[in-house]
């Protein structure tokens, strides 16, 4: 499984998940190697194209999700604010959940108590 991780969200994320294993990248590669911050619309093309999870806090992912119907995988994050550290520690807790949920959900939501698949 490989994944895009969102701007709001730390470096320590995508280190952590390469840690296990997974093709990860930050759309901070993406700005640095473009020379701008890259549109959700972009980042949404990217996952497609390249076949990642989208890892955000930004609700508009869900509003692609809803209006292309169509749109990658996408982690929502519903935590608020919350510390680099429980967010990895969360992650630890909640992974091998997450990945089964997206054997059936293409949009699946974690916050600090629970983690749920949404749509089919």
């Amino acid at each position: 499984m490989k994944f895009i991780v969102d701007a709001q969200l730390p470096l320590r994320l995508k280190v952590w998940l390469i840690s296990q294993g997974f093709d990860a990248i930050h759309t901070d590669d993406l700005a640095s190697e473009w020379n701008y911050e890259p549109q959700d619309t972009e980042i949404a093309k990217i996952a497609s194209e390249e076949n990642r999870v989208v890892i955000s806090k930004d609700r508009d992912f869900l509003k692609l999700y809803i209006l292309q119907g169509k749109s990658p995988q996408i982690l929502l994050i519903t935590t608020g604010n919350i510390i680099n550290k429980e967010l990895i520690i969360l992650f630890e807790k909640n992974f091998d959940t997450i990945l089964q949920l997206f054997k059936t959900y293409n949009l699946v939501e974690m916050n600090n108590y629970f983690v749920i698949g949404h749509g089919e």
